[in-house]
């Protein structure tokens, strides 16, 4: 029984996965029909940073694909993740009886705060990338500005974190080999600081194949980590995430049809941080702990940014790195961007089996 048990799970984490990739590939041709159609580029390269200082080696590195390729390809991400969780939800609901209730994985203590979570940044990351496709038209600076898009990552944390904190009586994080760790209310605020700081790893979007990879082993690693600890809800919602990052990733490979860029990145960000917060102390895990080294590529994409930043504001415009963030400093040297995406893989996909490990075998206290 207990094998028939394990069979149906995985059943129910890999075929909705599954399906999702071949939706993703059989929409994609359209919605990157319409974005050349309506040329959702931008029709000017950025020439100043987030630093205020000039980006003649980005320009030179990138210029012509800026202004050549569509943004908005994370709408492919999120849009067929959406499409699977609902059909199957309904599905579930107009036939009852049917497997399809089996399948359907969207449940209130498992994936409804994930879920709304991804369409909410979804939608802030959509308006954004319109309003810099528009603001390059007229010559603007478009976009929403980092302080705006960080005070409503903010708002979208304060929220996910109260419910956590007030609804599910969420207040500690789990602690590999010791056990959990109250935080009180201070889980709120240390909830929105991990969000802000996962989600500025966004800037990883920025080479063919390079993001989307990256993404996929993240969200397999929580998907094992779900599974290992009964969430199994959890575990097919990662997974069908991951089934459409990889039919993203079909069109996205060198040369990109297009980019994910605020919409994928911003939706996926969010979603990634909640996912680890569900798969600790609510999970009787250590989802949380592992989330640094499992998001790796991320926080070392952050942390290229702040040192170039600081080191130019600290000491008169020097830099430690020809162009950040670190994937570009390594372009600016001559590496072939194919194997900078190449080598992100691999050391995602160490980190991310690091981070299970870790996450798998901390449960047995040593104090």
């Amino acid at each position: 029984m207990d094998q028939i048990l394990v069979i149906d799970n995985i059943v129910k984490v890999l075929l909705p996965a599954i399906f999702a990739f071949i939706i993703g590939i059989s929409i994609t041709p359209l919605w990157t029909s319409y974005l050349y159609k309506k040329e959702m580029w931008k029709k000017k390269a950025k020439t100043v940073s987030i630093d205020g200082y000039g980006t003649p080696i980005f320009n030179n590195l990138h210029k012509e694909k800026e202004t050549k390729t569509p943004r908005l390809g994370g709408v492919i991400i999120w849009a067929t993740s959406a499409i699977i969780i609902m059909v199957f939800w309904f599905l579930s609901r107009m036939l009852p009886g049917s497997v399809f209730v089996k399948l359907d994985f969207l449940s209130r203590d498992q994936t409804w705060i994930p879920f709304i979570a991804l369409l909410i940044g979804a939608i802030i990351g959509l308006f954004d990338d319109v309003m810099e496709i528009r603001g390059s038209l007229d010559h603007k600076a478009g976009g929403l500005s980092l302080k705006k898009r960080l005070l409503l990552i903010g708002i979208v944390g304060l929220f996910c974190a109260s419910w956590f904190y007030y609804k599910l009586d969420v207040s500690s994080i789990g602690i590999p080999f010791y056990g959990d760790l109250n935080l009180g209310w201070l889980f709120i605020p240390f909830f929105v600081i991990v969000l802000w700081a996962i989600y500025s790893g966004g800037v990883i979007d920025g080479l063919d194949g390079l993001a989307g990879g990256v993404f996929a082993t993240m969200f397999s690693a929580y998907g094992i980590i779900a599974f290992s600890q009964q969430q199994i809800n959890l575990a097919a919602f990662c997974a069908v995430i991951v089934g459409s990052i990889l039919a993203f990733l079909w069109f996205n490979i060198p040369p990109a049809r297009f980019y994910m860029t605020e919409t994928g990145s911003m939706a996926l960000t969010i979603t990634l941080t909640i996912v680890a917060f569900m798969t600790d102390s609510l999970g009787h895990g250590h989802g949380l702990f592992v989330l640094p080294i499992i998001a790796l590529p991320l926080i070392v994409t952050t942390a290229s940014v702040i040192i170039q930043v600081l080191s130019k504001k600290f000491r008169h415009g020097k830099k430690v790195f020809l162009v950040a963030p670190l994937h570009h400093h390594f372009e600016a040297i001559g590496w072939p961007a194919y194997k900078i995406t190449m080598r992100y893989w691999v050391i995602g996909l160490i980190a991310a089996g690091l981070g299970v490990i870790i996450a798998l075998i901390g449960h047995q206290p040593i104090l």
